[in-house]
C-alpha cells in the first residue's frame, strides 16, 4: 500500500505569516506551485495555515484591496490540516475529499513541513485514486 512518502513533494517552498503577497505571489511563480504553506517562524517549521493563489484573488483581489498593502496571515486559510510521511494514499485522498482541499502540507514527527502532496501527485503516482478525488473535491456543498 502506498504512503504518502511514496508521492509526495518535499523540499517545499514556505513562508511566515508576515510575508508580504507580493513575495508570496512570486514564491508561487519561482517554484510553480499554487499553494504554500504558512509557518510559525523561520526557526519553527509548524504550519499555521496555508495561502493559495485563489485566496489571494478571492480575499484581497476581487474585495478591491490592494494586495501590496497584505501580508500572508492577512488571508491564510486556517486551522492547516497535514498528513504525515506515514499516512497511508487512501486516507490522504479521504483527507483531501472530506476538507475538499486540493493539496495537503506533510508533516514530520515535529510537526514541522516537510513536504506537500497535491492532486498532481496523485494523478502522477495513483491514477486509480485520481478520478475519485478530483470529483470529491470538486463537489459542489
Amino acid at each position: 500500500m502506498k504512503k504518502v512518502k511514496d508521492i509526495m513533494t518535499d523540499n517545499v517552498v514556505s513562508c511566515t505569516g508576515e510575508t508580504d503577497l507580493a513575495t508570496v505571489a512570486r514564491l508561487m511563480c519561482d517554484h510553480d506551485c499554487g499553494e504554500i504553506p504558512i509557518i510559525e517562524s523561520e526557526e519553527n517549521a509548524r504550519p499555521i495555515g496555508v495561502i493559495t493563489d485563489r485566496d489571494i484573488t478571492c480575499r484581497v483581489v476581487a474585495a478591491r484591496k490592494n494586495p501590496l498593502e497584505f501580508r500572508a496571515e492577512d488571508c491564510m486559510s486556517s486551522p492547516c490540516v497535514t498528513v504525515t510521511p506515514e499516512t497511508s494514499l487512501d486516507e490522504c485522498c479521504r483527507i483531501l475529499e472530506k476538507n475538499q482541499i486540493r493539496r495537503v502540507p506533510v508533516v514530520d514527527d515535529e510537526g514541522c513541513c516537510c513536504g506537500i502532496v497535491a492532486q498532481a501527485d496523485i494523478v502522477l503516482h495513483a491514477k486509480e485514486k485520481a478520478a475519485e478525488v478530483l470529483a470529491e473535491v470538486s463537489r459542489a456543498e
